[in-house]
């Protein structure tokens, strides 16, 4: 995704269990390479994360 992707829009990069099909790649964005889990991003469920995903790419959005 050369230009981004729009806040909400799932990463094409995914397979279908939300893997990153270039993790470790060199083709893999700089914001995903820089990005760090921590608990409280994880939480303790997948939806969790999602939610707190979700509301990162809201907060961070160009204005």
């Amino acid at each position: 995704m050369a230009q981004g992707k729009p806040a909400g829009t799932r990463c094409f990069h995914l397979d279908d269990d939300n893997r990153c099909r270039i993790f470790g790649s060199a083709d893999r964005s700089s914001v995903c390479s820089q990005l760090k889990p921590s608990a409280e991003m994880c939480g303790a469920t997948a939806s969790h994360a999602m939610r707190f995903l979700v509301q990162l790419e809201r907060d961070t959005q160009p204005a």
